[in-house]
């Protein structure tokens, strides 16, 4: 993946969901999909633990500000250069950071986990009007946390340019559709 200039994506940062770790083969498929370009691929505190439940959000956002600062760091990238996001509640709590301040070139939100199954009125956007900034998030027509018709009307809180790509009759883990994933992240990430 190439694209030159001071604006460009400089690095990427992914997350897994609450279930997997950095390994998630969508993570690591995304990874070998935008080489060069340099990809960190976290595992937050209580999979390193090894524990199964999450943290609560203030730790998972505090672990992906650190995973940040060390890949700016690491690459000498400029924050403002950094695209955060991941699966599910990995995409979620970058989204959280960025919301609280962590500066982002942009979101990758795959399978954005809008709301628990069966539980539509407790949505997780509280956050969404202060993403001021690209926002791609590729969701199944099928998953249950969160229909295409709820995706949509909740990203219009968002005050960046949103992209949303469907991938057809699938549900919340897009089994078997990396190739499709990583086209459409590799060609987001050119874009913006």
């Amino acid at each position: 993946m190439s694209r030159s200039g001071a604006d460009a994506v400089g690095a990427l940062l992914l997350t897994p969901g609450a279930g997997g770790d950095r390994d998630h083969h969508t993570l690591v498929a995304i990874e070998e999909a935008v080489a060069p370009l340099p990809v960190d691929r976290l595992d937050f505190p209580y999979r390193r633990e090894g524990r199964k439940a999450p943290d609560r959000a203030p730790k998972l956002v505090a672990a992906v500000v650190e995973a940040a600062g060390e890949l700016t760091r690491r690459t000498g990238v400029a924050p403002e250069r950094v695209v955060l996001g991941g699966r599910s509640m990995g995409g979620r709590i970058c989204s959280m950071a960025v919301a609280e301040g962590l500066a982002s070139k942009g979101l990758v939100l795959i399978s954005y986990p809008l709301h628990q199954p069966g539980r539509p009125e407790r949505l997780r956007v509280e956050h969404f009007p202060r993403l001021n900034l690209p926002c791609l998030f590729i969701s199944g027509t099928r998953d249950p946390f969160g229909t295409p018709e709820e995706l949509t009307a909740s990203v219009e809180a968002i005050p960046g340019p949103v992209t949303i790509e469907w991938v057809e009759g699938a549900r919340h883990d897009l089994a078997g559709v990396d190739e499709t994933i990583t086209a459409r992240v590799r060609a987001w990430l050119r874009s913006i």
